[in-house]
């Protein structure tokens, strides 16, 4: 597997740069791969000295991921405003050509602000259809790249436009581009109830995940803990389709470590992702089948047990 740390649990308190941040990253063992948002980490440095530093640290651009701030509070791709919803565009054709700059593969797209907080505040047929328009011109203008919705379902709109596996899955029908798929974060995913695992495999299995931001949870909030700390198994299972399916993206850690050790936490995080992978093949892709061929949850705690030491 391929790792990616989240800069900015490097950037602002901490007093590092993005120069210094790459830098220390490239120390960390298993980190091959950054994503750097747009454009935010543009904003004090210029293409060409990014290229430098990843070169030096022996460091490859995932990706590019938006970042749309205070202008964009009323929304983004969505906005009701026409200038402001071309801009968002533009910030988003931009994004790309840094993406392709850097030989990047994916630009990813969360719209934070796309939603609404009240009834009767968003007319949503109307925010859902221009958010589609905008992402099939996202998409032709970045052909030969993915782009990549990654879906929260609310925070710090009370109620996100993408909320869903089924609400993205569904804009992914809507725009029928080649090149648009979804970037699954773990944590998001709790906050809807979902079951990781289930949409991990119906993404992969359609070759439409091109993105996963690893974490943990406890359900209400985007918590951004270390992998496996709270949903151990569900974490193994969620793994387990991502090696079934073959999926050859990166894993990117989305956690926030505030009072842990930055460097240490993102260790932990490696540490954990390697320790089941190994975990699912002491098992076997097999016997895991096997196990969930049988609908027996006997059957998969005896699994889990057996495969721990005493």
């Amino acid at each position: 597997m391929r790792f990616a740390a989240r800069l900015n649990s490097f950037l602002g308190d901490n007093g590092l740069n993005i120069e210094q941040t790459l830098d220390l990253l490239g120390r960390i063992e298993k980190v091959s791969h950054v994503d750097l948002n747009y454009p935010e980490h543009f904003e004090n440095h210029d293409v060409e000295e990014i290229r430098k530093y990843l070169k030096r640290n022996d460091l490859q651009l995932n990706g590019v991921a938006l970042r749309f701030r205070k202008d964009f509070i009323r929304g983004e791709l969505g906005n009701g405003d026409e200038d402001l919803a071309q801009r968002a565009k533009e910030l988003c054709f931009q994004a790309i050509d840094v993406c392709r700059q850097l030989e990047g593969r994916v630009v990813t797209i969360w719209l934070g602000y796309d939603g609404w907080d009240y009834s009767f505040q968003a007319d949503y047929g109307r925010l859902w259809d221009q958010a589609a328009a905008a992402f099939k011109e996202i998409c032709a203008y970045g052909k030969g790249l993915k782009i990549s919705i990654e879906y929260k379902p609310f925070q710090p709109r009370a109620y996100s436009l993408i909320s869903s596996f089924g609400s993205t899955m569904m804009m992914l029908q809507q725009v029928q581009a080649d090149n648009l798929g979804v970037t699954l974060d773990f944590c998001h995913m709790l906050m809807k109830n979902e079951n990781p695992a289930f949409g991990a495999c119906l993404a992969a299995r359609q070759h439409r995940l091109y993105g996963v931001h690893l974490n943990d949870g406890c359900k209400f909030n985007d918590d951004g803990l270390m992998v496996g700390t709270v949903n151990f198994i569900q974490t193994l299972e969620f793994l387990y389709y991502l090696k079934k399916y073959g999926y050859d993206g990166v894993v990117y850690f989305d956690t926030f470590p505030i009072r842990e050790n930055r460097e240490q936490e993102v260790e932990a995080n490696i540490h954990m992702v390697c320790k089941l992978d190994r975990l699912i093949d002491k098992i076997g892709m097999e016997e895991i089948q096997r196990v969930i061929e049988s609908d027996d949850a006997i059957e998969v705690q005896r699994m889990i047990c057996n495969c721990i030491q005493e």
